[in-house]
């Protein structure tokens, strides 16, 4: 048994080195993933590309694996975070920002690269944020179009990485270690939000059941534009 489990061991660490090395590989500058200008990562989205001194490049999930999204408040409307994400000298920026009024959605960072949203540079790495507009004082800011519009969103990005629908990898950013936010807030309703996410994850899922002409199977035609590699 020792010899077994001797053996078992070093073929373990063998794996996890390796998927590091890989991990590294991504990391070197001129290794980068090919991209088209100006494509989105969730359908029906609109490019508003973020200042790049906002955003770090990446490679993700080659590079950083992704297993969290992260939800924000604007404090101010859906204009002013594009306007602040497109100013280089904010030093901020979320991959998404959705609008209150309709639920539109922009992206202002690709999902590969590393926006820096969280005030954690570990978390920024990790996660995907998202923007909401509003206030964090004022619960009628959180509109059921915005809830719905962001729930699909947040389905969308945890099924092409495979985050599960929990607590634990969908957080608000005062949930970040080290963070000296507050959002989203007290009228941010989590069982509400949560059950949204599931609920979109599921009619997803059921959809793309249905276009594969397998019943019972899941997948289907990604929602991203593009696929996730660039």
């Amino acid at each position: 048994m020792l010899l077994g489990g001797a053996a078992v061991g070093v073929g373990a660490a063998g794996v996890a080195a390796w998927d590091e090395l890989s991990r590294w590989w991504w990391r070197v500058p001129g290794n980068d993933k090919p991209r088209t200008p100006g494509a989105v990562d969730y359908r029906g989205a609109e490019w508003v590309a973020a200042a790049s001194a906002n955003w770090r490049r990446g490679d993700r999930p080659d590079d950083y694996t992704v297993d969290r999204v992260i939800i924000h408040v604007v404090q101010g409307s859906y204009a002013v975070a594009l306007k602040v994400f497109r100013d280089p000298g904010h030093g901020a920026a979320t991959h998404y920002v959705v609008r209150g009024s309709d639920g539109h959605v922009a992206q202002c960072v690709r999902e590969l690269d590393v926006a820096f949203h969280a005030g954690n540079r570990a978390y920024n790495e990790r996660s995907v944020g998202i923007e909401h507009e509003g206030f964090v004082d004022r619960p009628r800011d959180f509109t059921d179009v915005m809830y719905a519009s962001s729930a699909r969103l947040t389905a969308d990005i945890c099924a092409r990485h495979d985050i599960p629908l929990d607590r634990e990898h969908i957080i608000g950013h005062h949930e970040v270690p080290g963070a000296d936010h507050t959002d989203p807030g007290r009228h941010w309703d989590w069982d509400r939000y949560l059950r949204l996410v599931r609920a979109a994850a599921k009619e997803a899922a059921e959809a793309g059941a249905r276009g594969s002409g397998r019943p019972g199977e899941s997948g289907g035609p990604s929602a991203s534009a593009e696929p996730s590699g660039g």
